[in-house]
């Protein structure tokens, strides 16, 4: 649910905090007051788009933070996203006046991508011209699967086509290319047979330029460490001999000055250091020698190592990944030269997207049957008195989406045969339609079991609806019926609606009113929650204009049931 809207430097927003409750708010006021403010902010800060200007004049960026209460959705996709699940979620998106943004979940820097993401996992938003979508046969297809809840068989169908198509595809370019993969199998064979006789690994690699390193400077390795040794221990003088009398001198000075026996105590120190540091090297030397047959075997590996690298145009450390690869497409042309192989695979993946494809048919069937019995209903309450909405499933190749194509057929009055809703529907009669199945949708989503394939139930839930004047075209006895469709949905859920009707504002439980003002010569939009009295007045607006009278008070508080 959408708890809290912040908004700073928005277009002609300077400063504002909104609350919202559960349930139906409405939200109202005059024209071009900045009603549609809200929504473009809220949308910005779940991830939208920022296409265009939107920074108040005269300020350096616009901020918006919104607050949400956690759900199941929104929790599974945090954890999946490794960002801590809260019980409160702050979406938060900060716009520059250059055009860069930055988002911000729980105060966690994020992609605008990654806003977006969870964003439709907590509202949904249906714009006034939401309905035109309504048109194209996509639309109406996604419709019927949500509403029949089996959008994830649906999107198993898809992939069981694709990795159809795909299996036929490669058939065809193998039966056309079979001489061209039989070369092409013979020479990997040779090449990965040779790779693996090599027996190449990278940690070898850095092992035996090491290795080399150290034989091919034995000889100064040897003769350094004579010196050192030399000049430790054995030298005349040795550094050893030199800080030991440099001790004796101090230990009888410290006789004089007690403040000196640290001093001596660390050259005491460093005498036994390098004693130790001098037994070291000569144990080393004692072990150390030179080894011709070992520098030629390490130079020898090295070279056949180079060798097999130029060869195959590749890089030594490269070679095991190279290895790798050459296995993986022999095995697949393996399984090309097979004969019957790839064609018994590709008939498997037919059969299984078959399956699934016919199981999508029947979901659908059932679906189809029920929505167009719900929608039809709805079209009688709103005025299309005899009207009637009718899911057509044609069938067709096996495609992507499956075996049938999804059309909407309507018939605005009794009498007349359904025909495509993209060649019959006016406008107002598109809204309204539009709208039952919104409404249909969203409270079918709840779970009520009906209409929805078993086992099947995958749909979002989101917690807070937007409808952004999707009223449009309606008015009437009709806009009353469209009232109390939003009001049933705000039973179930936090449903936010801007209207320009009062039919439908008087039957929200909060109501918010935008209004604009002018300060210091700047047009700035304010949004206030309404009391019991002021929302009179508001909706006597509504119904009357500029001029209110105490008849169309009246006339709104009767609406109001006040």
């Amino acid at each position: 649910m959408l708890q809290t809207l912040s908004i700073r430097d928005f277009i002609i927003v300077e400063t504002l905090d909104l609350e919202f409750s559960g349930g139906f708010t409405t939200l109202t006021g005059e024209t071009g007051a900045g009603k549609s403010i809200l929504i473009d902010a809220l949308s910005l800060a779940l991830g939208e788009r920022n296409d265009g200007a939107v920074i108040r004049a005269g300020a350096e960026r616009a901020d918006i933070s919104a607050t949400f209460s956690n759900n199941e959705s929104a929790s599974i996709w945090l954890e999946g996203a490794a960002l801590e699940a809260a019980p409160i979620l702050v979406l938060r998106r900060v716009i520059y006046a250059d055009g860069r943004s930055r988002g911000f979940i729980n105060g966690v820097a994020v992609t605008i991508g990654q806003l977006n993401a969870l964003g439709e996992l907590l509202v949904d938003i249906y714009s006034q011209n939401a309905h035109h979508s309504l048109l194209k046969i996509n639309t109406q297809r996604q419709i019927l699967d949500e509403f029949a809840q089996h959008l994830d068989l649906a999107s198993q169908v898809t992939k069981q086509y694709k990795t159809w198509v795909d299996l036929h595809r490669q058939r065809i370019e193998v039966e056309k290319n079979a001489a061209a993969y039989a070369d092409e199998l013979a020479e990997l064979r040779d090449k990965t047979r040779e790779l693996k006789q090599l027996n190449f690994e990278v940690s070898e690699w850095e092992d035996l330029q090491a290795e080399h390193h150290k034989l091919a400077n034995g000889a100064s390795l040897l003769s350094g460490l004579e010196a050192c040794i030399a000049a430790l221990d054995e030298n005349e003088p040795a550094v050893i001999s030199m800080l030991a009398q440099v001790q004796a001198k101090l230990v009888g000075l410290v006789e004089f000055d007690a403040q000196l026996k640290e001093a001596a105590e660390e050259v005491d120190s460093a005498i036994i250091q390098l004693e130790e540091a001098s037994r070291s090297l000569n144990r080393y030397l004692q072990r150390a020698e030179l080894d011709p047959a070992r520098l030629n075997e390490v130079e020898n590996r090295i070279q056949a190592v180079h060798n097999t690298a130029r060869k195959y145009r590749s890089k030594p450390e490269e070679l095991p990944d190279l290895l790798s690869a050459d296995l993986t497409r022999m095995a697949q042309l393996e399984t090309f030269a097979n004969d019957g192989a790839l064609a018994k695979l590709e008939a498997e993946a037919y059969a299984t997207y078959q399956a699934s494809a016919k199981q999508l048919s029947s979901n659908r069937q059932q679906a189809a049957k029920t929505l167009s019995q719900r929608i039809s209903a709805e079209m009688q309450r709103l005025s299309l008195s005899g009207g009637r909405f009718d899911v057509a499933l044609n069938a067709c190749e096996a495609t992507s989406n499956g075996l049938e194509t999804v059309e909407f057929l309507v018939a605005g009055h009794a009498g007349v045969e359904p025909r495509p809703l993209n060649k019959v529907a006016s406008g107002g009669e598109l809204s309204r339609i539009s709208l039952a199945l919104h409404v249909t949708l969203a409270l079918n989503s709840l779970g009520d079991g009906q209409g929805a394939s078993q086992g099947s139930a995958n749909r979002k839930n989101v917690d807070c609806m937007i409808f952004d004047e999707v009223d449009v075209g309606i008015g009437g006895g009709v806009a009353e019926v469209v009232g109390q469709l939003l009001k049933q949905l705000g039973a179930e859920r936090q449903v936010l609606v801007i209207t320009h009707l009062p039919q439908v504002a008087a039957q929200a439980a909060q109501h918010l009113q935008v209004s604009k003002t002018q300060v210091n010569g700047a047009t700035l939009s304010h949004i206030q929650p309404l009391s019991q009295t002021e929302r009179v007045e508001e909706i006597a607006r509504m119904l009357g204009g500029i001029q209110i009278t105490d008849t169309t008070r009246e006339h709104a508080k009767e609406m109001l049931g006040v």
